[in-house]
């Protein structure tokens, strides 16, 4: 991967390599695929980078908790939502930082970039699934012909936002409806996206809601992968869009070197790695996506309305999902 992304930054015009200098980033990222994301920033511009990884909402969290004490500089989210929640902690971000990117994915505010899209599908095995037994809605899910067969991971970030979405869209009694017949209909709770795939191959369950980008991951290592996805009818909730997307803290004293590491997240080099290895929908022009994805302009019609900035009650859904039982 390290190479590929080397290979796509030698296509860009090369700057002089800046004074030795640090950078605190938190992470809501995973290493192994931002990684050479992070090594290729230090080779290029020589700043050394200090990463935090964790969980998104856990990382939101423990900046609220630090304040204006925090040693981050950037936040490197998993969701819109999480960036929604901790906006007020960002500094301003100029407007053409967001000039440049897909309307749908642009923070009207400028407190945030974003980095890259993803879409909610349903994934399903390939093995014991056929196409009539695919449900039209994520509301289907509750029925009893899936009792027990459903994966999902109430602790995820990218699951949380979704629920958040969902408030949003069809209220918060609607959501929690949805919420206990799922767990009626023993939904077989894991940690992960990853995990859910996993489970669907090894035979523990026939279906699962993860986001689409993990799929094509196993299967670029085992063409064989007995799994699918899929989205659910146009406008159905379920096929949330969302985005990962990064803010420099207000607090930082590092504001020129943090506006340097969105400025690389968002050149076109960075985002064809994250559309080749990531399979991530790039957030910009002149960037090809990956040939395996739903063209993003597919994935854009049939997704709900949902502004980004109105996913934002992380807070609001984690009372939702205690009160109900999944943390």
């Amino acid at each position: 991967m390290k190479k590929l992304l080397m290979a796509c930054l030698a296509l860009a015009v090369a700057a002089p390599a800046a004074l030795a200098d640090e950078l605190t980033i938190y992470s809501g990222r995973g290493e192994a695929l931002i990684g050479p994301v992070i090594a290729e920033f230090q080779r290029t511009t020589g700043i050394t980078a200090n990463v935090r990884y964790g969980g998104t909402s856990e990382l939101a969290a423990l900046l609220q908790e630090e304040g204006e004490q925090s040693p981050a500089d950037v936040f490197w989210a998993q969701d819109g939502g999480a960036l929604g929640a901790i906006a007020p902690l960002f500094a301003d971000l100029p407007a053409e930082v967001n000039e440049g990117v897909a309307p749908a994915f642009r923070n009207v505010n400028n407190k945030w970039a974003p980095t890259s899209g993803r879409s909610r599908v349903l994934a399903y095995s390939t093995e014991r699934v056929e196409e009539a037994d695919l449900p039209a809605t994520i509301q289907e899910l509750t029925e009893e012909e899936y009792r027990g067969r459903v994966a999902w991971a109430p602790t995820n970030g990218s699951f949380q936002a979704f629920v958040t979405a969902f408030r949003v869209a069809e209220g918060d009694e609607a959501a929690k409806a949805w919420l206990e017949g799922m767990i009626a209909n023993d939904a077989q709770i894991y940690r992960n996206n990853s995990t859910q795939l996993e489970a669907i191959a090894n035979g523990e369950v026939d279906f699962g809601l993860v986001n689409n980008y993990y799929l094509g991951r196993y299967v670029a290592t085992d063409a064989d992968f007995p799994v699918a996805q899929t989205h659910f009818e146009a406008g159905d909730i379920g096929n949330l869009l969302n985005v990962a997307g990064a803010g420099i803290v207000a607090a930082s004293d590092n504001q020129e070197n943090a506006r340097k590491f969105i400025d690389f997240l968002l050149s076109v080099p960075s985002q064809q790695y994250m559309a080749v290895q990531g399979f991530e929908y790039p957030v910009i022009p002149d960037v090809i996506g990956h040939p395996t994805l739903v063209p993003f302009e597919t994935v854009l019609e049939i997704s709900p309305e949902i502004d980004i900035d109105q996913i934002s009650d992380l807070e609001g859904t984690l009372d939702l999902l205690r009160e109900v039982g999944l943390l």
